[in-house]
Order: structure tokens, then C-alpha cells, then sequence
């Protein structure tokens, strides 16, 4: 289906990638034991107040996190132009992340002041309310975030935007708004993807799936998938999933910070930054079955609604061509990093749904 030669320049490709991103994980770990270990003195020495000096040791504690991992990150970069996989400078890379360090800077510092409060308020008891406060701190980005979109213009395709009423009023969508991602200046990897809640909601393709090597029936079935994931209201249920990840996460938080005195202490946030990278990369096989599940799912409805399993099986071939992406990747890297099901099984389920369509 993806031809040889393929598959073993997109193993090569990917098997470096791999080691970059577990290089970057080591490093990661490494670095936030060493603050867990000395950045507690730092706490001594600011006049912050004990809330003050904890969110600035927060926000140290990212900065580090972010300055350890962009080697790794220029290094995956250069080898996707290597492979002519995007043509964006190293400098646009960095600047590019602006937005995203920002946002995390904002959501932990948001996170970090209500937490601390809790706790030196309710001692041991704050990790419940915790939870609920991290659920509600995802949920409100979940919200918000397609209004801070200012990047994406709206699509002007006469042909899918049709397809998209008719998929609507088969799904028993109202209204949502189709937008425009431009990236083909820089790459030519291939990608779409909804988000928002509620009167929020929307769906974005990058330009690069609106021309060739993608024909009308792939686009169809790319807007049929994330339309899916609106009517099959997966991004509510990834918040549920998440509140449920929230609760034993704040739980474990809170027993491991409690030899420095408790999450309510700014000592104990270097820790507690530690904790949360180490239960990231804990939970994320759990995390990723779930998303791999949705997207199936997400599949399963497009051929429901397009009756289209041969575009389906041509528009997984276009991910692997562009992206140079493995169809059928090892199984610890499809547990670790697997958002998505593997190519094969997304061509597997199109022609499972032909047979028993027959």
C-alpha cells in the first residue's frame, strides 16, 4: 500500500527523531532534579511573599525546561529540512514558540496562585479542589483559545463548504466555522484539526491539505473526520478524561511535596514542577490510547458519512508521502507518542468498513 522504499526511509527518518525526543526527555528530568534539589535556596532569597516567590520559581523553573529542550527541538528541526520537510529558518523555529511559552507561563503562574492559596489554606486538603481548579484552568483554554486565533482565515471552497452542510445536518451540527492554516511557505506536511467548545468550535485546515497531492474525496474525508470529532463531542470528553488523569494527579502532588513542607511553601514548587514532568510522561500511554480511540472513532464516522473508503485509504498514503511518516510504527513508540492509530490501521479499518458495508 505505501511501497518499500517508503517505509524504510520513513523508519530511518522517524528512528532519529525518536532518539532526539529521548535524549530531550533524559535531559528534561535531569535538569528539574537538579532544580528540584538546589532551586528550594532560591526561595530564601526573594521578597516576593511566599505566593509571589512560589509563581516566580514556577516560571524559572519553565524558562530552564524550555532553554534544556531547544537544542533538542533545533536539532528535530534540522533534521525535517534535511529531508525537505519544511523549509522555516531556525530563527522562526524560536520565535515561532513565543506564543506557546507565553501561554504556559500564563497557565502555570494562573495554576500556581490559586494551588498555593488552597493550600496554605486547607494544608493536606487542597489536592481535590486542586484538581478541580487544573480541570477548570484546561477547560477555559479549551474555550477560549480559537478566539486568540488571529492567524487563520476563513475557507472559501464552494465545494466543501456544501459538503460541509450537508455533513452538518447529517451529524446534527449547527453551525462551524471552517478556517485556513497557511504553511505551504514553509512546509509541505499536511494537517487539519478541530478545537473549541460550544459556540467556540472550529475546524482548521492547513492549506497544504487543500492542493495536490490531496484530491477533492481525501478533503471531503478530512472534513468529514474533524466534523466527528464535534458531533462525537470529543474535546468534553478529553476533559473528562483529563479531570479524571487531575484527581490522583493532585493527590500524588500533594504526598510528594509534603517533606517540603507542602505545595503552600514556594520550596516545594521546584518539586513539584519535577513531579509534574515525571507524571506527564507516566500517564501518556493511558492519554494516548484514549486520543487514539477518538480519532478512530472519528474515522469510523467520516466513512459513515462519505461512503468513501478508497479516499480514505488515498489520503493515509498522502500523510506518510508528505510527512514522511511511518505507516506501522514500533509498538513502545505507538504507546509513548501515538495520537493517532497507525496508517495500516486506519487503511484497515476503510477496508473493514467496506466489507461490511458488502
Amino acid at each position: 500500500m505505501f511501497g518499500a522504499e517508503h517505509v524504510a526511509d520513513a523508519k530511518r527518518y522517524e528512528r532519529v527523531l525518536y532518539a532526539i525526543w529521548a535524549l530531550a526527555q533524559l535531559s528534561l528530568l535531569a535538569t528539574l532534579g537538579l532544580y528540584a534539589r538546589r532551586g528550594a535556596a532560591l526561595a530564601r532569597e526573594s521578597s516576593a511573599g511566599p505566593i509571589g516567590t512560589g509563581m516566580l520559581l514556577g516560571m524559572l523553573g519553565l524558562g530552564i525546561a524550555w532553554l534544556v529542550g531547544l537544542p533538542f527541538r533545533l536539532a528535530a528541526h534540522w533534521w525535517e529540512r534535511r529531508h525537505d520537510l519544511t523549509e522555516a529558518g531556525y530563527l522562526s523555529r524560536v520565535l515561532d514558540e513565543w506564543a506557546v511559552l507565553g501561554a504556559q507561563f500564563l497557565a502555570i503562574s494562573l495554576a500556581l496562585l490559586v494551588v498555593m492559596a488552597l493550600a496554605r489554606g486547607l494544608g493536606e486538603r487542597w489536592w481535590l479542589p486542586g484538581a478541580a481548579v487544573f480541570v477548570a484552568l484546561a477547560g477555559a483554554f479549551a474555550f477560549v483559545a480559537p478566539y486568540l486565533d488571529f492567524e487563520t482565515e476563513p475557507l472559501r471552497d464552494g465545494e466543501l463548504l456544501a459538503a460541509s452542510e450537508e455533513y452538518r445536518r447529517e451529524l446534527g451540527l449547527g453551525e462551524i466555522p471552517l478556517r485556513v492554516l497557511e504553511v505551504s511557505d514553509d512546509s509541505q506536511q499536511a494537517n487539519a484539526y478541530a478545537y473549541g467548545i460550544g459556540p467556540s468550535r472550529r475546524v482548521v485546515f492547513w492549506d497544504t491539505i487543500l492542493e495536490a497531492p490531496f484530491d477533492e474525496g481525501e478533503q471531503r474525508v478530512v472534513l468529514a473526520h474533524e466534523l466527528a470529532h464535534h458531533s462525537q463531542r470529543h474535546l468534553p470528553e478529553g476533559l473528562g478524561w483529563f479531570a479524571l488523569f487531575a484527581v490522583p494527579g493532585a493527590w500524588i502532588l500533594m504526598r510528594a511535596t509534603r517533606r517540603r513542607g507542602g505545595l503552600g511553601t514556594p520550596e516545594a514548587v521546584p518539586l513539584a514542577l519535577l513531579v509534574a514532568a515525571c507524571l506527564q510522561l507516566a500517564l501518556a500511554p493511558a492519554a494516548n490510547l484514549v486520543s487514539r480511540r477518538m480519532e478512530a472513532e472519528a474515522d469510523w464516522v467520516a466513512l459513515e458519512v462519505t461512503r468513501d473508503p478508497a479516499s480514505l485509504e488515498r489520503l493515509m498514503v498522502g500523510f506518510a508521502e508528505t510527512s514522511l511518516g511511518d505507516p506501522d510504527p514500533p509498538l513502545w513508540a505507538q504507546l509513548v507518542l501515538g495520537t493517532h492509530p497507525p496508517l495500516v490501521d486506519r487503511v484497515a479499518m476503510a477496508r473493514a468498513w467496506e466489507a461490511a458495508r458488502r
